[in-house]
């Protein structure tokens, strides 16, 4: 059973959908003991750090994030998911996040042609392929919506990146931690083979 962690984030039901289209049996939850007895977890999400880091703590699951990475579970972190292992972003000054992993969470900079958000489908480089990418062409063409980007400290975690008026890290790994800051279960075939991959973890 995949636990999809149910914080009041938007976007959950698509991932919902996306792993029962590919015969997984994900249940969304904020049950301690469900996470706790799911063989994978995800934590997806759209919306503000801020405010989504006061529904985890509100909601008790901070512990248990914290439990079911440290039992080496599979975890992926999904857009808003990404940002949150990290220990801060600059959309919420103050605001601490899991500090799961360590970079910055910036505001994406103004560029002359590409607004903000970013909204739509980028392609993708992988600097360091990881175990989500199994079978997927580099440039792959992945679907994003987003203001805040990831910089990571540790470049080795990096395995996908791609450009939108600066680099933005697409995709990290490290250990059993896994992130990626497009939507997979809005990419098409290719997003489903992401999430494909993680089932098969």
């Amino acid at each position: 059973m995949i636990a999809i962690i149910d914080y009041d984030a938007g976007n959950i039901l698509s991932v919902f959908k996306a792993l029962r289209h590919l015969g997984a049996e994900p249940e969304i939850t904020r049950d301690a003991e469900v996470i706790k007895g799911a063989d994978r977890i995800i934590l997806p999400g759209v919306g503000a750090f801020g405010d989504a880091m006061n529904r985890l703590e509100g909601y008790g699951l901070i512990p248990i994030i914290n439990d079911c990475i440290g039992s080496g579970k599979p975890f992926l972190g999904i857009c808003l998911g990404l940002q949150l292992l990290y220990d801060s972003s600059e959309e919420a000054p103050g605001a601490s996040g899991l500090g799961i992993l360590k970079g910055k969470i910036r505001k994406i900079p103004a560029g002359e042609y590409k607004k903000i958000p970013h909204m739509g489908w980028n392609s993708v480089s992988f600097p360091n392929r990881g175990r989500l990418f199994n079978g997927i062409n580099e440039n792959a063409f992945f679907y994003f919506v987003h203001s805040y980007y990831l910089d990571a400290q540790d470049r080795s975690s990096v395995t996908a990146t791609t450009e939108y008026n600066t680099r933005i890290d697409a995709s990290v790994e490290s250990g059993n931690v896994f992130a990626c800051q497009f939507h997979p279960e809005k990419s098409g075939s290719v997003g489903l083979t992401v999430l494909k991959n993680f089932i098969s973890l």
